[in-house]
């Protein structure tokens, strides 16, 4: 293993150990909740909206340290943003995972912060949707909020 596929798994298990978000606010604009059904990762995710831009983002989960650290590095990565931004990010991160192991070019990966630590998942197809987990709870909590659906996600019995 090289240094800096160390650095970046030591990096992934610090924000899967003390994840940033985690634990539901109230006062949201906007509420998803997903599961992956491969694994059975699952999350639900609040987004806040104030001076058109994301003010906040918490989120409650339970799966494995990719989901859990994607999900911390997103809220770093996205408060603070308009949600055009958000989405954009949303955009450059999915190429990313997509790229089995390719990697996307270095402007690209510069806009990813420390999610960009996660590249080497994408050589594991039944991982990237661990990843993409929390960024599809964005996508679809900020179209809520977009749309003036503060209404609660439906979560459904027995998860």
């Amino acid at each position: 293993m090289s240094s800096l596929d160390a650095m970046y798994q030591e990096l992934i298990m610090d924000h899967a150990r003390h994840p940033h978000g985690r634990g539901l606010a109230e006062g949201f604009d906007g509420e998803s909740f997903q599961v992956n059904p491969t694994c059975g990762d699952r999350i639900q995710l609040r987004v806040a909206l104030g001076d058109g831009q994301v003010s906040g983002i918490t989120w409650d989960g339970q799966g494995c340290s990719i989901s859990q650290a994607s999900a911390s590095m997103m809220k770093d990565l996205a408060e603070g943003k308009t949600l055009e931004e958000v989405a954009a990010l949303g955009d450059v991160f999915t190429e990313l995972m997509r790229s089995r192991g390719r990697g996307i070019d270095e402007a690209k990966a510069d806009q990813l912060g420390d999610a960009v630590a996660l590249e080497g998942v994408s050589r594991y197809p039944m991982r990237v949707k661990c990843a993409l987990l929390g960024w599809m709870a964005l996508k679809d909590a900020a179209a809520k909020a977009a749309a003036g659906d503060s209404s609660p996600a439906r979560i459904p019995e027995g998860i």
